[in-house]
């Protein structure tokens, strides 16, 4: 791998660190107005739920996909073009998508693209950042520096949600309402530019370490096991996309594309709060259980939504679900990265990272169906059983493989 700054020179890596900050708030922001803005853009153009289903699930395949040829790729190469290309691509998306309005077209550019339906840690970016943050840290620092990065992309989702509000005043200025949107998804290209600029600062990754015979190696079973559950949490979490769950309280409750921009600002403010309380716990009950134990409640809180005869008492649900739903992303990407090598670092995060995104692609066209049922709240049941079976699961297999800090505490 890579020249990474190490302990040696502690000053370069706290550079780098808060460089992979910065780009990591700029895509969080523009997430979080990109999956606001393009189902209530995809209705005005007079597509459906199951069409947004599908092209939900396109843009998952893509990410899956993508993903997993950087991650076999990144171990033997440079890892800044590999960042920089993630972001020529997300200024692409930006480009692209107000030019096409036929269906195909934009089931290709959401395959070919970065807009991300699940609001969470998906995308060809993720891993390689993941990878050059686990190289920058010590054992003790590691879930620590990722809490800290998870924390600012949901702050930065949030204030992105809050944004998803400006074609209303654009329209209110003379604007139309599909120019408006328009107008969103070039500000979403040029944040591609901005972390392009940024990925232009990272250090190129020289020979300090021989590149692996294979991308993985000794810790290949741990990894393989570890995304078969990964995606089974995918698959449940495919069935709630924000995309999904935004269109979901559109129609059911008549809630506006304002109201939902300042409900989606404080559920991901209170998941961005929930990653430090992530890492200070995982100090004391270990990363695993803080991964279940939080977990388990989330998804009993979606699960009462469905069934909540009143906005205000599924959004109060839905914002305690979140408060505790996103505590496993710091935890579990720390953990991925405590217990391979590092040299077998990219690979286990693209690896662990496709199976998710395949898994999350299959459920959101399903779930567009089901929200055309009689019971619209059954997607939010199936992802909250499905999420209670697998966090069952995961504690089962893995509460007995301590990562390195865990087991010097012992």
């Amino acid at each position: 791998m890579a020249s990474i700054p190490s302990e040696s020179n502690v000053s370069s890596a706290n550079s780098l660190i808060t460089l992979l900050y910065v780009a990591r708030g700029l895509r969080g922001f523009g997430d979080g107005f990109a999956i606001i803005i393009l189902p209530a853009y995809m209705t005005l153009l007079g597509y459906d739920a199951i069409a947004v289903g599908i092209v939900a699930t396109a843009s998952l395949l893509g990410t899956a996909l993508l993903t997993l040829i950087v991650g076999w790729i990144a171990p033997r190469h440079d890892l800044r073009p590999l960042l920089m290309f993630g972001a020529g691509l997300m200024a692409a998306t930006g480009i692209a998508f107000p030019g096409v309005e036929h269906f195909v077209l934009i089931v290709l550019v959401a395959f070919i693209g970065t807009i991300n339906p699940s609001g969470g840690d998906l995308g060809v970016l993720v891993p390689l950042e993941h990878a050059v943050l686990a190289h920058s840290a010590t054992d003790e620092r590691r879930t620590q520096i990722f809490a800290r990065y998870s924390l600012i992309g949901a702050l930065a989702t949030a204030a992105g949600s809050l944004a998803a509000s400006l074609p209303d005043f654009l329209v209110a200025g003379g604007n139309s309402q599909l120019g408006a949107f328009r107008l969103m998804f070039y500000a979403y290209a040029a944040l591609g530019i901005l972390c392009a600029a940024l990925y232009r600062r990272v250090p190129h990754t020289r020979g300090e370490e021989r590149a692996p015979q294979t991308p993985l190696g000794p810790s290949r079973g741990t990894v393989y096991n570890l995304a078969a559950l990964f995606s089974i949490d995918a698959f449940a979490g495919g069935f709630v996309a924000q995309s999904l769950l935004v269109l979901w309280l559109f129609e059911r409750f008549d809630l506006s594309l304002s109201a939902a921009g300042l409900f989606f600002f404080w559920s991901s403010t209170l998941s961005a709060f929930s990653y430090p309380v992530a890492a200070w716990l995982a100090r004391r009950i270990g990363l695993v259980n803080t991964m279940v134990f939080t977990h388990i409640p989330s998804s009993v809180f979606l699960i009462l939504a469905a069934f909540s005869p009143n906005l205000y008492l599924a959004l109060g649900l839905l914002l305690l679900r979140s408060a505790l739903s996103q505590m496993d992303v710091p935890t579990r990407t720390s953990y991925v990265m405590a217990v391979v090598t590092p040299a077998e670092r990219p690979a286990a995060a693209s690896v662990t990272a496709v199976p998710r995104s395949l898994a999350s692609a299959i459920s959101p066209a399903i779930s567009g169906a089901l929200l055309m049922t009689a019971f619209s709240g059954l997607p939010l049941v199936v992802c909250g059983a499905l999420k209670i079976g697998y966090d069952l699961a995961l504690l089962f297999s893995f509460r007995h493989i301590k990562p390195p800090e865990e087991s010097a505490r012992d």
